[in-house]
């Protein structure tokens, strides 16, 4: 009774601290996550020594009946956190969660459901994520919201796993340059982040399937990777057994295959999703450790949803209003949810994966949902470049693209999003940055539905050892369903076409090397019957990303720089689309022609005129 109030504050935060100040929390955070556990709590909320009724903890959270005095404040880099006491002494809250002065026998009268009180207790609190105060220095300017997907070479090991999580840190509240002036790039709120798996981990995981048939069962290297970066950054217990036991289920999962001598595209679509549930699992665990606020999620518990096509999956037409649902009602605003790339779920319930190009769409897809004002997609180099650096070491960054440029870079070759992981952004008219990890600085590529009108040639790409095949028809002149009937054989066997150049009498279409050789052959057959067909090998495909209006003057200095250096076309398609042309050459002459075409086009080092606007430039 003679306690002083200094006394029972100071009791009160030594007797506190260890459970309920948590230093990489903000306020609103530890307010929604207290609202949350009580929503999904089903009967009790249990304390390490206390039992709670759900409707006396429901009553406890929400209650406004008394005004609460701050008497301690936790500041950090990263949260700023205040503990309350009540103003009066004898209301003191302690460990009960019911008043000092309260009979743990009172009776709890009738209300609302916990979930009903919470849903209107959230709706009268900002949800806006905190701790986002700009650094000293640095700029003021107002977070966007974004997504941000990160592939695998981006985290490869520990040591990449701790860059990403830093840079994510860092874009949260950007550094200001050396000399201290604010740095000018815009600080992101990251609603999601989007991992793929570590490093070369899907391919380690086939490789184990084809071993299990061969009677061989061995993950002993994901083991040490995976586990490996938990003990490098002391990652928690929890976490450590979450991964631990996501392993030892995919090693049964292999000994089952070894004893059954089966993999089939279902069996191995939940086979390489063990790579993203584990990265994820790691990745939030370390953005937790340097005070950025994350909870991973495997896909389909944010309403990744797709169809039953094991190994190539698509997304159903509801997933967005699916992912959209659950990020209102199951994420919380000021938490980074770190999200499975590739892998959904289908209706059954069953784990599929997206195909190619899988986490990129994934990463759209949700920031369609969540209507962010940019997606940005992290990877090795940066952004879109105007050739593959492999083979043009000059090659240059491209600040700036449309959403159709970028499909039909990816389309024909180029390492770029690809076009149907672009279709939710395009449709939700949000924009697509594509950045270089291990250079965060560099502006990278930005694609939305504008680009560059100014540029004559934006890009060159290829494809290579591509089949170029003529289709002459027999009957000559005026031949009545010719086109249909060429077009029914291509869809009897299941042959698709890359470039198309036709006239009256006939047909020349370039196909992928992915085509079977028998389908080709069959297809082949088949047209024998009323047209002759030719086949030419080793093809490729050079593609110029351009504005086709200006067609002319790119066409004449192309064919002038083929034809100095004796490269010969052997097919051209242009038209069906407006920002592209195709030339089919010799496979053996592609390297040589994308780099004279880049030097004249970009380093300024043409052997022939360059005609621009009509003009000899």
């Amino acid at each position: 009774a003679n306690t002083s109030k200094q006394q029972k504050q100071q009791q009160y935060i030594a007797r506190k601290r260890p459970t309920m100040v948590d230093p990489l929390s903000a306020a609103g955070m530890m307010t929604m996550s207290l609202l949350l556990l009580a929503a999904v709590a089903t009967d009790a909320f249990v304390s390490p020594s206390h039992h709670y009724g759900r409707q006396q903890l429901t009553k406890y959270v929400v209650s406004n009946q008394r005004r609460l005095d701050p008497f301690h404040i936790i500041d950090n880099a990263h949260s700023r956190q205040i503990l309350y006491m009540a103003e009066n002494d004898n209301e003191e809250i302690d460990e009960t969660g019911a008043d000092a002065g309260t009979s743990n026998d009172s009776t709890i009268e009738e209300e609302e459901s916990p979930s009903e009180v919470i849903s209107s207790y959230k709706s009268k609190i900002s949800t806006r994520r905190t701790g986002t105060e700009a650094r000293p220095g640095s700029s003021a300017q107002t977070p966007i919201d974004v997504t941000m997907k990160f592939g695998g070479s981006s985290l490869a090991n520990a040591e990449r796993i701790d860059h990403v999580a830093n840079l994510i840190k860092d874009r949260t509240n950007p550094p200001t340059n050396e000399d201290g002036s604010p740095s000018g790039e815009n600080p992101v709120r990251p609603r999601a982040v989007i991992c793929s798996a570590m490093g070369k981990t899907t391919n380690s995981l086939l490789a184990a399937g084809e071993m299990a048939l061969e009677g061989r069962v061995d993950i002993e290297a994901l083991r040490t990777l995976h586990l490996g970066t938990c003990r490098k950054f002391d990652i928690p217990e929890r976490t450590r057994n979450d991964v631990e036991k996501l392993l030892d289920e995919c090693e049964d999962m292999l000994n089952g295959v070894r004893l059954i001598q089966e993999l089939s595209p279902k069996s191995l679509d939940q086979l390489v999703s063990y790579g993203e549930r584990c990265s994820v699992r790691i990745m939030a665990a370390r953005l937790n450790q340097i005070g950025v606020p994350a909870q991973a999620f495997d896909a389909w518990d944010v309403g990744v949803l797709t169809d039953d096509t094991y190994g190539d999956a698509k997304l159903l037409p509801g997933t967005i209003a699916s992912i959209k649902e659950r990020f209102d009602g199951r994420v919380d605003p000021n938490v980074v949810a770190v999200v499975t790339g590739f892998i959904g779920h289908n209706t059954k319930g069953k784990i599929t994966t997206l195909g190619r190009g899988g986490s990129d769409l994934t990463a759209t897809a949700i920031g369609a949902a969540l209507k962010v004002d940019e997606v940005q997609v992290w990877k090795d180099v940066d952004g879109i470049l105007t050739a593959d650096p492999r083979l043009v070491k000059n090659a240059l960054p491209v600040s700036h693209v449309s959403y159709e440029e970028a499909s039909e870079l990816a389309y024909f070759g180029a390492q770029v999003l690809h076009p149907i992981a672009m279709q939710p952004a395009l449709h939700a008219n949000i924009p697509v940055r594509v950045k270089n990890s291990y250079n965060p600085s560099a502006p990278g590529s930005l694609i939305d539905n504008v680009g560059n009108p100014s540029r004559m040639v934006t890009a060159i790409t290829c494809k290579r050892n591509i089949t170029l095949m003529d289709i002459t028809s027999l009957q000559m002149l005026g031949a009545y369903g010719f086109l249909g009937a060429v077009f029914a054989d291509f869809e009897k066997n299941k042959v698709s076409v890359d470039v198309l150049a036709s006239s009256e009498v006939s047909i020349s279409v370039t196909l992928d090397k992915k085509q079977k050789e028998n389908d080709i052959e069959k297809l082949r057959d088949d047209l024998s019957n009323f047209a002759e067909v030719e086949l030419h090998r080793d093809r490729a495909i050079l593609t110029l990303i351009t504005d086709v209006s200006r067609s002319s003057d790119v066409l004449a200095t192309v064919f002038a720089t083929f034809s100095m250096h004796g490269i010969q076309v052997e097919m051209m398609s242009q038209g069906a689309s407006k920002v592209n042309i195709s030339f089919i050459i010799r496979d053996d002459q592609i390297e040589n022609a994308i780099l004279i075409l880049h030097a004249c086009l970009f380093e300024g080092k043409c052997d022939v005129a360059i005609i621009e606007d009509g003009h000899v430039v």
